[in-house]
């Protein structure tokens, strides 16, 4: 080939690739890490997933430290729990970002919490009886039945910004929605034995979990939500246990296993760490996983095989 046809040659391959230019993904900035892994699922190779919290962090309280605000400036949707999980940094990070497309109210920004049922509403919010939130407790993530509800909005809702793959999204959502009920059929058979164990709690970030199994929440370790207990809190609530014995003290990954681990030695009880979300235990690798190590770790404190 000659010079010529070699230059002309690349100067019409490089007119093609100009005239084609490669679609972009929707940049997703999801606050914790389960829906980060919801947002894979259902986004699949049109999506760009970035995390802003891991699963050793408390949800509640993190930094709007530049790396995120940066995320926030460039994403195409901000995927959060909502029910002011994230009421502490939040808002500041969205304002920092100047992105008006991911705004409350706007297309880019969803709530997860906005589309299922909450537990613990209180009738009238305290601030002065700790960390309590309005909308309800926002720890929605614990129960399986309600990553379901989300994933069918959140389909609809990555339709609606990227209307060039809605087929995509439909198609994984139902696949997804597939593997998910055969995988909660599994795991509501195996958790049938938790069914009206008393349970004790370091921190109230289980109520879904509970609705969820048919636990049942006889003691809380923390005098109010995020305040941490006393030595003469765990005193109070080891007397208490002794008239309403419990199984296990359950505690999130993320938290310090101190007073969870005092109550077991003092009560002769397990101490329980549950991965909480994804990367929460090394077992817990994705949404599925998650569910399958919550259910095992409960299963061997009660005695009983997953």
């Amino acid at each position: 080939m000659s010079k010529r046809n070699l230059f002309l040659s690349l100067a019409a391959l490089s007119l093609a690739l100009l005239g084609t230019p490669a679609q972009a993904k929707v940049k997703v900035l999801a606050c914790e890490p389960e829906w980060g892994a919801l947002a894979m699922e259902i986004g699949g190779a049109q999506v760009d997933v970035a995390v802003a919290t891991s699963a050793r962090q408390d949800p509640h309280q993190i930094q709007a430290r530049p790396s995120l605000v940066a995320r926030a400036r460039n994403a195409n949707l901000v995927f959060c729990t909502g029910a002011e999980l994230e009421a502490g940094w939040l808002p500041l990070l969205l304002q920092q970002s100047g992105n008006a497309e991911v705004q409350p109210g706007g297309a880019g920004y969803f709530e997860a919490a906005s589309v299922v049922r909450k537990l613990e509403v209180p009738a009238q919010p305290d601030r002065s009886q700790g960390d309590v939130h309005a909308a309800g407790n926002p720890h929605i993530q614990t129960d399986p039945r309600n990553i379901a509800l989300v994933a069918a909005a959140l389909s609809a809702r990555l339709q609606q910004i990227d209307a060039a793959h809605a087929a995509e999204y439909q198609q994984r959502e139902r696949d997804f929605n597939q593997r998910w009920q055969q995988a909660l059929a599994r795991w509501n058979a195996q958790a049938a034995p938790l069914k009206g164990l008393p349970v004790a709690s370091q921190h109230k970030g289980f109520p879904y979990l509970y609705d969820w199994l048919g636990l049942k929440e006889v003691a809380v370790l923390e005098p109010k939500p995020g305040v941490e207990p006393s030595v003469a809190q765990l005193q109070a609530v080891l007397a208490a246990l002794k008239s309403m014995p419990a199984k296990m003290v359950i505690h999130a990954a993320y938290q310090d296993p101190k007073p969870s681990d005092w109550l077991s030695g003092n009560a002769g009880i397990p101490s329980v760490k549950l991965p909480f979300t994804v990367g929460g235990s090394d077992a817990a690798r994705d949404l599925f996983s998650l569910y399958d190590d919550t259910l095992a770790r409960l299963l061997a404190a009660a005695g009983r095989k997953p």
